[in-house]
Protein backbone atom coordinates (compact mmCIF):
# COMPACT_ATOMS: atom_id res chain seq x y z
CA UNK A 1 0.00 0.00 0.00
CA UNK A 2 0.83 3.77 -0.25
CA UNK A 3 0.33 6.08 2.77
CA UNK A 4 -0.99 9.20 1.68
CA UNK A 5 -2.19 10.89 4.91
CA UNK A 6 -0.58 13.69 6.57
CA UNK A 7 3.14 13.15 7.57
CA UNK A 8 3.88 12.71 11.15
CA UNK A 9 6.75 15.53 11.68
CA UNK A 10 9.90 14.76 13.63
CA UNK A 11 9.68 17.60 15.61
CA UNK A 12 11.13 18.58 19.60
CA UNK A 13 8.63 16.31 21.33
CA UNK A 14 10.52 13.25 19.07
CA UNK A 15 14.15 14.32 19.83
CA UNK A 16 13.39 14.12 23.26
CA UNK A 17 11.28 10.79 23.08
CA UNK A 18 11.76 9.03 19.95
CA UNK A 19 11.58 5.71 21.74
CA UNK A 20 7.49 6.16 22.23
CA UNK A 21 7.23 7.39 18.69
CA UNK A 22 8.78 4.33 16.88
CA UNK A 23 6.99 1.91 19.48
CA UNK A 24 3.65 3.78 18.04
CA UNK A 25 4.03 3.45 14.70
CA UNK A 26 6.49 0.02 14.46
CA UNK A 27 2.99 -1.41 16.01
CA UNK A 28 1.22 0.40 12.63
CA UNK A 29 4.25 -1.34 10.57
CA UNK A 30 7.53 -1.07 9.23
CA UNK A 31 7.34 1.96 6.74
CA UNK A 32 5.40 5.39 7.76
CA UNK A 33 5.56 8.58 5.91
CA UNK A 34 7.04 11.33 8.09
CA UNK A 35 8.58 14.88 7.92
CA UNK A 36 11.68 15.89 8.81
CA UNK A 37 11.62 18.93 11.22
CA UNK A 38 11.53 22.60 9.96
CA UNK A 39 14.21 24.18 11.97
CA UNK A 40 16.93 21.29 10.99
CA UNK A 41 19.72 21.88 8.62
CA UNK A 42 20.01 20.59 4.92
CA UNK A 43 16.73 18.34 5.33
CA UNK A 44 14.26 20.68 7.11
CA UNK A 45 10.51 20.05 6.12
CA UNK A 46 10.96 17.48 3.69
CA UNK A 47 8.87 14.25 3.65
CA UNK A 48 11.03 11.18 4.68
CA UNK A 49 9.91 7.15 4.86
CA UNK A 50 10.94 5.85 8.41
CA UNK A 51 11.57 2.31 8.63
CA UNK A 52 11.10 0.85 12.22
CA UNK A 53 11.03 -2.71 11.98
CA UNK A 54 14.28 -4.65 13.02
CA UNK A 55 14.04 -7.27 9.72
CA UNK A 56 13.23 -4.20 7.57
CA UNK A 57 16.38 -1.83 8.48
CA UNK A 58 18.53 -4.88 8.56
CA UNK A 59 17.68 -5.79 5.03
CA UNK A 60 17.11 -2.16 3.42
CA UNK A 61 20.70 -0.91 5.21
CA UNK A 62 21.62 -3.92 2.65
CA UNK A 63 19.58 -3.12 -0.19
CA UNK A 64 21.32 -2.02 -3.78
CA UNK A 65 18.16 -0.03 -4.55
CA UNK A 66 18.36 2.56 -1.62
CA UNK A 67 20.95 4.67 -2.57
CA UNK A 68 23.33 6.90 -0.11
CA UNK A 69 25.40 8.54 -3.33
CA UNK A 70 25.55 12.42 -2.94
CA UNK A 71 24.84 13.23 -6.31
CA UNK A 72 21.56 11.60 -6.30
CA UNK A 73 20.45 12.81 -3.07
CA UNK A 74 21.37 16.13 -3.95
CA UNK A 75 19.69 16.42 -6.79
CA UNK A 76 16.69 15.19 -5.26
CA UNK A 77 17.31 17.72 -2.20
CA UNK A 78 17.16 20.30 -4.75
CA UNK A 79 13.85 19.41 -6.09
CA UNK A 80 12.31 19.30 -3.00
CA UNK A 81 14.20 22.78 -1.93
CA UNK A 82 15.87 24.84 -4.52
CA UNK A 83 17.23 27.38 -2.62
CA UNK A 84 20.30 25.32 -1.12
CA UNK A 85 22.86 28.22 -1.34
CA UNK A 86 22.83 27.85 2.44
CA UNK A 87 23.94 23.81 2.32
CA UNK A 88 26.06 24.16 -0.76
CA UNK A 89 29.45 24.75 0.85
CA UNK A 90 28.97 22.06 3.32
CA UNK A 91 27.43 19.72 0.48
CA UNK A 92 30.24 20.41 -1.98
CA UNK A 93 33.55 20.13 0.36
CA UNK A 94 32.29 17.80 3.23
CA UNK A 95 30.20 15.03 2.02
CA UNK A 96 31.88 13.32 -0.63
CA UNK A 97 33.05 10.58 1.27
CA UNK A 98 32.24 6.92 1.67
CA UNK A 99 28.69 7.14 3.64
CA UNK A 100 27.53 8.99 0.80
CA UNK A 101 28.60 7.16 -2.40
CA UNK A 102 27.31 3.84 -3.76
CA UNK A 103 29.82 1.40 -5.19
CA UNK A 104 32.22 1.55 -6.96
CA UNK A 105 33.92 4.55 -5.03
CA UNK A 106 32.31 3.70 -1.98
CA UNK A 107 34.82 0.16 -2.76
CA UNK A 108 37.98 2.63 -3.81
CA UNK A 109 37.52 4.97 -0.93
CA UNK A 110 36.93 2.25 1.83
CA UNK A 111 39.77 0.45 0.80
CA UNK A 112 42.16 3.27 1.58
CA UNK A 113 41.59 3.36 5.27
CA UNK A 114 40.19 -0.44 5.94
CA UNK A 115 43.46 -1.34 7.41
CA UNK A 116 43.66 1.25 9.83
CA UNK A 117 40.61 0.29 11.70
CA UNK A 118 41.07 -3.67 11.84
CA UNK A 119 40.90 -4.77 15.02
CA UNK A 120 44.21 -5.73 14.96
CA UNK A 121 44.97 -2.29 14.58
CA UNK A 122 42.90 -0.85 16.86
CA UNK A 123 44.13 -3.45 19.62
CA UNK A 124 47.96 -1.60 19.45
CA UNK A 125 46.20 1.82 19.93
CA UNK A 126 44.90 0.60 23.98
CA UNK A 127 48.08 1.68 25.92
CA UNK A 128 47.71 5.25 24.59
CA UNK A 129 43.81 4.70 24.92
CA UNK A 130 44.38 4.10 28.49
CA UNK A 131 46.55 6.68 28.92
CA UNK A 132 44.60 9.29 27.80
CA UNK A 133 41.81 8.01 29.77
CA UNK A 134 43.05 7.85 32.79
CA UNK A 135 44.58 11.21 32.17
CA UNK A 136 41.45 12.79 31.67
CA UNK A 137 39.98 10.99 34.92
CA UNK A 138 42.53 12.58 37.03
CA UNK A 139 41.89 15.70 36.04
CA UNK A 140 38.03 15.92 37.06
CA UNK A 141 37.36 18.90 38.73
CA UNK A 142 36.70 17.98 42.53
CA UNK A 143 33.35 20.24 42.11
CA UNK A 144 30.09 18.93 43.79
CA UNK A 145 28.85 18.30 40.30
CA UNK A 146 30.57 17.63 37.41
CA UNK A 147 29.54 17.67 33.45
CA UNK A 148 30.87 14.38 32.34
CA UNK A 149 30.13 14.67 28.66
CA UNK A 150 32.01 17.55 28.34
CA UNK A 151 34.82 16.76 30.40
CA UNK A 152 35.52 13.27 29.54
CA UNK A 153 33.16 11.59 27.21
CA UNK A 154 33.67 14.35 24.31
CA UNK A 155 37.50 14.55 24.95
CA UNK A 156 38.61 11.30 25.05
CA UNK A 157 37.26 10.38 21.70
CA UNK A 158 38.94 13.74 20.42
CA UNK A 159 42.03 13.04 21.51
CA UNK A 160 42.24 9.52 20.45
CA UNK A 161 41.22 10.09 16.45
CA UNK A 162 43.32 13.28 16.37
CA UNK A 163 46.11 10.67 17.59
CA UNK A 164 45.25 8.53 14.74
CA UNK A 165 45.17 11.13 12.02
CA UNK A 166 48.08 13.36 13.53
CA UNK A 167 46.41 16.83 14.56
CA UNK A 168 48.49 18.04 17.57
CA UNK A 169 47.07 18.51 20.72
CA UNK A 170 46.72 22.21 21.03
CA UNK A 171 44.78 22.16 17.69
CA UNK A 172 42.06 20.06 18.97
CA UNK A 173 39.85 22.33 20.98
CA UNK A 174 38.18 23.68 18.21
CA UNK A 175 36.67 19.78 17.40
CA UNK A 176 34.09 19.66 20.03
CA UNK A 177 32.04 22.77 18.97
CA UNK A 178 32.47 21.87 15.16
CA UNK A 179 30.74 18.53 15.28
CA UNK A 180 27.82 20.01 17.51
CA UNK A 181 27.00 22.58 15.42
CA UNK A 182 27.25 20.30 12.02
CA UNK A 183 25.75 17.27 13.47
CA UNK A 184 23.06 19.09 15.47
CA UNK A 185 23.00 22.42 15.12
CA UNK A 186 21.20 24.99 15.75
CA UNK A 187 20.45 26.64 12.58
CA UNK A 188 21.85 26.39 8.85
CA UNK A 189 23.87 29.54 9.83
CA UNK A 190 25.49 27.80 12.79
CA UNK A 191 26.17 24.80 10.16
CA UNK A 192 27.56 27.01 7.65
CA UNK A 193 30.70 28.79 9.90
CA UNK A 194 31.15 25.39 11.27
CA UNK A 195 31.70 23.73 8.05
CA UNK A 196 33.61 26.81 6.48
CA UNK A 197 36.26 26.82 9.73
CA UNK A 198 36.24 23.06 9.89
CA UNK A 199 37.14 23.38 5.68
CA UNK A 200 39.83 25.85 6.22
CA UNK A 201 41.18 23.93 9.13
CA UNK A 202 41.68 20.74 6.99
CA UNK A 203 42.84 22.58 3.95
CA UNK A 204 45.95 23.74 6.04
CA UNK A 205 46.43 20.66 7.70
CA UNK A 206 46.43 18.73 4.78
CA UNK A 207 49.07 21.16 3.20
CA UNK A 208 51.03 21.21 6.13
CA UNK A 209 51.46 16.91 5.74
CA UNK A 210 52.00 17.25 2.44
CA UNK A 211 55.27 19.54 2.88
CA UNK A 212 56.50 17.54 6.09
CA UNK A 213 54.93 13.73 5.94
CA UNK A 214 53.87 12.35 9.03
CA UNK A 215 53.26 8.48 10.13
CA UNK A 216 49.55 8.48 10.73
CA UNK A 217 45.87 7.87 8.58
CA UNK A 218 45.36 11.01 7.29
CA UNK A 219 49.13 11.89 5.95
CA UNK A 220 48.44 7.65 4.85
CA UNK A 221 45.22 9.23 2.15
CA UNK A 222 47.19 12.72 1.26
CA UNK A 223 49.83 9.95 -0.22
CA UNK A 224 47.43 8.37 -2.12
CA UNK A 225 45.45 11.97 -3.07
CA UNK A 226 49.38 12.79 -4.51
CA UNK A 227 51.24 9.77 -5.16
CA UNK A 228 48.67 7.03 -6.38
CA UNK A 229 45.92 9.74 -7.53
CA UNK A 230 43.71 6.70 -5.66
CA UNK A 231 40.68 9.95 -4.29
CA UNK A 232 40.29 13.88 -5.70
CA UNK A 233 41.14 16.88 -3.22
CA UNK A 234 37.47 17.16 -2.20
CA UNK A 235 37.56 13.16 -1.51
CA UNK A 236 40.24 13.83 0.47
CA UNK A 237 39.20 16.48 2.13
CA UNK A 238 35.91 14.76 2.99
CA UNK A 239 37.53 12.02 4.10
CA UNK A 240 39.18 13.46 6.63
CA UNK A 241 35.48 15.06 7.84
CA UNK A 242 34.13 11.99 8.05
CA UNK A 243 37.23 10.46 10.25
CA UNK A 244 37.31 13.42 12.36
CA UNK A 245 33.57 13.25 13.16
CA UNK A 246 32.59 9.49 13.01
CA UNK A 247 35.62 8.76 14.82
CA UNK A 248 34.06 10.61 18.33
CA UNK A 249 30.27 11.03 17.69
CA UNK A 250 29.51 7.61 17.85
CA UNK A 251 32.20 7.35 21.15
CA UNK A 252 30.87 10.19 22.60
CA UNK A 253 26.94 9.04 22.77
CA UNK A 254 27.82 5.11 23.66
CA UNK A 255 29.49 6.76 26.86
CA UNK A 256 26.89 9.51 27.66
CA UNK A 257 23.99 7.15 26.81
CA UNK A 258 25.51 4.10 28.52
CA UNK A 259 26.36 6.03 31.81
CA UNK A 260 22.76 7.83 31.86
CA UNK A 261 21.11 4.18 31.61
CA UNK A 262 23.96 2.89 34.23
CA UNK A 263 22.86 5.92 36.67
CA UNK A 264 19.16 5.02 35.99
CA UNK A 265 19.79 1.49 36.76
CA UNK A 266 22.10 0.91 39.65
CA UNK A 267 22.21 -2.74 40.12
CA UNK A 268 23.27 -3.05 36.42
CA UNK A 269 26.27 -0.41 37.66
CA UNK A 270 27.39 -2.93 40.32
CA UNK A 271 26.89 -6.02 38.38
CA UNK A 272 29.72 -4.21 36.58
CA UNK A 273 31.79 -3.18 39.75
CA UNK A 274 31.42 -7.11 40.82
CA UNK A 275 32.30 -9.02 37.16
CA UNK A 276 34.64 -6.83 34.74
CA UNK A 277 34.11 -9.86 32.09
CA UNK A 278 30.65 -8.34 31.84
CA UNK A 279 31.83 -5.15 30.17
CA UNK A 280 32.26 -6.49 26.55
CA UNK A 281 28.37 -7.24 26.40
CA UNK A 282 27.49 -4.23 28.44
CA UNK A 283 28.96 -1.81 25.79
CA UNK A 284 26.95 -4.18 23.14
CA UNK A 285 23.58 -3.34 25.29
CA UNK A 286 24.53 0.12 25.69
CA UNK A 287 24.43 0.70 22.26
CA UNK A 288 21.62 -1.38 21.24
CA UNK A 289 19.08 -0.12 24.04
CA UNK A 290 20.55 3.86 23.42
CA UNK A 291 21.64 3.80 19.81
CA UNK A 292 24.45 6.55 19.41
CA UNK A 293 22.84 6.96 15.65
CA UNK A 294 19.25 7.05 16.16
CA UNK A 295 19.02 6.84 11.79
CA UNK A 296 21.33 5.97 9.45
CA UNK A 297 22.59 8.18 6.65
CA UNK A 298 19.91 9.38 4.16
CA UNK A 299 19.05 6.89 1.55
CA UNK A 300 16.71 7.61 -1.93
CA UNK A 301 15.05 4.92 -4.09
CA UNK A 302 16.58 4.09 -6.98
CA UNK A 303 13.35 2.05 -8.59
CA UNK A 304 9.94 1.28 -7.12
CA UNK A 305 10.14 -0.98 -4.09
CA UNK A 306 8.13 -2.85 -1.40
CA UNK A 307 9.42 -2.30 2.27
CA UNK A 308 6.94 -4.37 4.32
CA UNK A 309 3.53 -3.73 3.02
CA UNK A 310 4.22 -0.41 1.79
CA UNK A 311 5.22 0.60 -1.66
CA UNK A 312 8.07 2.71 -1.90
CA UNK A 313 8.08 4.94 -4.88
CA UNK A 314 11.50 5.28 -6.86
CA UNK A 315 13.09 9.17 -5.77
CA UNK A 316 11.53 8.82 -2.60
CA UNK A 317 14.15 9.51 0.37
CA UNK A 318 14.57 6.52 2.97
CA UNK A 319 15.46 6.91 6.80
CA UNK A 320 16.14 3.80 8.68
CA UNK A 321 15.60 3.86 12.28
CA UNK A 322 18.66 1.72 13.62
CA UNK A 323 17.10 3.13 17.28
CA UNK A 324 13.97 1.57 16.63
CA UNK A 325 15.39 -1.75 15.38
CA UNK A 326 17.41 -2.27 17.85
CA UNK A 327 14.18 -1.97 20.45
CA UNK A 328 12.18 -4.35 17.95
CA UNK A 329 10.05 -6.51 20.57
CA UNK A 330 10.13 -9.01 17.82
CA UNK A 331 13.62 -9.59 18.08
CA UNK A 332 15.08 -8.58 21.61
CA UNK A 333 13.06 -9.33 24.54
CA UNK A 334 12.34 -6.88 27.45
CA UNK A 335 13.61 -4.42 24.26
CA UNK A 336 13.70 -1.28 27.11
CA UNK A 337 14.82 -2.85 29.53
CA UNK A 338 18.99 -2.34 30.35
CA UNK A 339 20.64 -5.91 31.11
CA UNK A 340 24.16 -6.32 30.96
CA UNK A 341 24.17 -9.84 31.00
CA UNK A 342 21.65 -10.32 28.30
CA UNK A 343 23.62 -12.16 24.88
CA UNK A 344 25.30 -9.99 22.78
CA UNK A 345 25.29 -10.01 19.12
CA UNK A 346 22.38 -8.97 16.54
CA UNK A 347 22.29 -5.07 17.21
CA UNK A 348 22.55 -2.75 14.29
CA UNK A 349 23.74 0.61 16.35
CA UNK A 350 27.11 0.33 13.50
CA UNK A 351 24.95 -0.58 10.71
CA UNK A 352 24.84 -3.69 8.07
CA UNK A 353 25.88 -3.89 4.86
CA UNK A 354 28.87 -2.31 2.81
CA UNK A 355 28.15 0.73 5.34
CA UNK A 356 28.64 -1.00 8.19
CA UNK A 357 30.96 1.57 10.74
CA UNK A 358 34.38 1.14 9.78
CA UNK A 359 35.12 2.64 13.07
CA UNK A 360 33.45 -0.17 15.39
CA UNK A 361 36.64 -1.45 16.87
CA UNK A 362 37.71 1.75 17.84
CA UNK A 363 34.54 2.69 19.66
CA UNK A 364 34.21 -0.70 21.53
CA UNK A 365 37.38 -0.15 22.71
CA UNK A 366 37.21 3.13 23.91
CA UNK A 367 33.77 2.18 25.66
CA UNK A 368 35.48 -0.52 27.43
CA UNK A 369 38.60 1.39 28.67
CA UNK A 370 36.43 4.44 29.47
CA UNK A 371 33.46 2.56 31.36
CA UNK A 372 36.20 0.40 33.14
CA UNK A 373 38.21 3.54 34.12
CA UNK A 374 35.08 5.06 35.48
CA UNK A 375 34.28 1.91 37.87
CA UNK A 376 37.83 1.40 39.17
CA UNK A 377 38.05 5.38 39.68
CA UNK A 378 34.65 6.55 40.80
CA UNK A 379 32.71 3.43 42.15
CA UNK A 380 30.02 5.46 43.97
CA UNK A 381 29.72 7.84 40.90
CA UNK A 382 25.71 9.15 40.91
CA UNK A 383 23.35 11.43 38.65
CA UNK A 384 23.00 14.51 40.34
CA UNK A 385 20.22 15.81 38.42
CA UNK A 386 16.67 14.00 37.93
CA UNK A 387 17.35 11.86 34.15
CA UNK A 388 13.56 13.40 33.26
CA UNK A 389 15.19 16.48 33.61
CA UNK A 390 17.68 15.90 30.97
CA UNK A 391 17.77 17.37 27.30
CA UNK A 392 19.11 15.64 24.25
CA UNK A 393 20.69 17.14 21.32
CA UNK A 394 18.34 17.94 18.24
CA UNK A 395 19.76 15.82 15.55
CA UNK A 396 17.48 13.22 13.15
CA UNK A 397 21.31 11.14 13.02
CA UNK A 398 22.59 10.95 16.56
CA UNK A 399 20.94 10.40 19.40
CA UNK A 400 23.17 12.35 22.10
CA UNK A 401 22.45 14.28 25.86
CA UNK A 402 23.21 18.23 25.84
CA UNK A 403 25.41 17.46 29.08
CA UNK A 404 25.35 14.72 31.67
CA UNK A 405 26.08 16.31 35.30
CA UNK A 406 27.08 13.87 37.68
CA UNK A 407 28.83 13.55 41.28
CA UNK A 408 31.56 12.00 41.66
CA UNK A 409 31.47 10.89 44.82
CA UNK A 410 35.53 10.32 45.24
CA UNK A 411 36.34 7.33 47.57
Amino acid sequence: MIQDSAPLELDDAFMQDPHSVYTRLNAEGSAHRVMMPAGVPVCGGLPVWLITGYEEVRSALADPRLSTDLNRTDRLFAQNEPDRNKRGAFSSALATHMLHSDPPDHTRLRKLVNKAFTSRAIEKLRPEIEQITGELLAALPDDDTVDLLDAFAFPLPIRVICLLLGVPLEEQENFKSWSKALVSGDSPAATAAASTAMIEYLGELIERKRRTPTDDVLAALVSARDVDDRLTETELVSMAFLLFIGGHETTVNTLGNGTLHLMRNLDQWEALRQDRALLPGAVEEFLRLESPLKHATFRCATEDLRIGDTEIPAGDFVLLALASANRDPERFGDPHTLDVRRPTGGHVAFGHGIHYCLGAPLARMEAQVAFGALLDTFPAMRLAIDPDDMRWRTSTLIRGLHSLPVRLNRP
